[in-house]
């Protein structure tokens, strides 16, 4: 390839049954790009799966000798990474076709180094639930304290930016914490408030349980080096917002 604008960078881990239905999203958007497969490890039939794209010149496939976890492969693939943006993109999510255009187009345009957007949920088995999860169009660091409106897989931000705050402290939200550090110097981020994302609802993912993403998102207040007040203060906060999203779950009769 001669040019590649974005570096999609995937961690994979277990989701030979999901993972095509990712590459096959990414490998239909209409920017120049490179997809980096980073295979963790897998238990699965993940080499069976991407035999399949093996002549697909977009996509570089790369096994790590050991168990690195998200972060770590994550950032392995961002130091790999040959374009002018790095987008996430979890093994089991799903882009729409013109995600990664229309996020390249209002990057550029509101001068930010990162980029989101609204997701759509969908059940393990793929099935879209129509229940959206919006975002603020304009952000800042001070917005984000108090809840993550940032979903890892709906991110564009500049590859140098990436380097710069790479993923840290696997035990925490780690994808949170690099958010909070990117706008503590960056200060605002942009967001395209449509569900350009379809995410996955899994409960065998790394947070599993509302009480273990509670706890993870406790000590990524701690990382970010906030005392012990502000630390409550922002994960009372938290907790609230997520009761609120509970409510809104409820009422759209949906099943959690």
């Amino acid at each position: 390839m001669d040019q590649v604008l974005v570096s999609v960078i995937m961690p994979a881990y277990n989701c030979a049954a999901y993972i095509g239905q990712a590459l096959e999203s990414a490998l239909a958007q209409d920017v120049p790009l490179e997809i980096i497969v980073i295979n963790d490890c897998s238990k699965d039939h993940l080499d069976r799966v991407m035999r399949v794209y093996k002549k697909e010149p977009r996509i570089r496939y790369i096994k790590n000798e050991r168990n690195l976890g998200v972060a770590e492969s994550r950032n392995k693939g961002v130091m790999l990474a040959r374009g002018e943006y790095i987008a996430f993109l979890d093994a089991d999510d799903v882009w729409e076709k013109d995600k990664l255009r229309r996020q390249l187009e209002l990057i550029r345009e509101k001068g930010t180094v990162i980029c989101s957007t609204a997701r759509e949920l969908m059940t393990p088995d793929g099935k879209l639930t129509g229940y959206v999860i919006p975002v603020k169009t304009d952000y800042t660091y001070n917005d984000i304290k108090t809840q993550n409106q940032i979903n890892c897989s709906s991110v564009l931000i500049r590859t140098d930016v990436a380097r710069e705050f790479p993923m840290h402290h696997d035990d925490s939200h780690e994808d949170y914490l690099m958010w909070l550090e990117v706008l503590k110097k960056y200060d605002k981020g942009c967001a395209i408030n449509e569900p350009l994302l379809k995410y996955r609802i899994s409960m065998t993912g790394k947070s599993g349980t509302k009480w273990n993403s509670a706890k993870m998102t406790y000590r990524t207040y701690r990382y970010m080096g906030y005392g012990p007040f502000w630390t409550g203060y922002y994960f009372v906060c938290y907790a609230f917002n997520g009761v609120k999203k509970w409510i809104r779950w409820f009422l759209a009769g949906e099943d959690l």
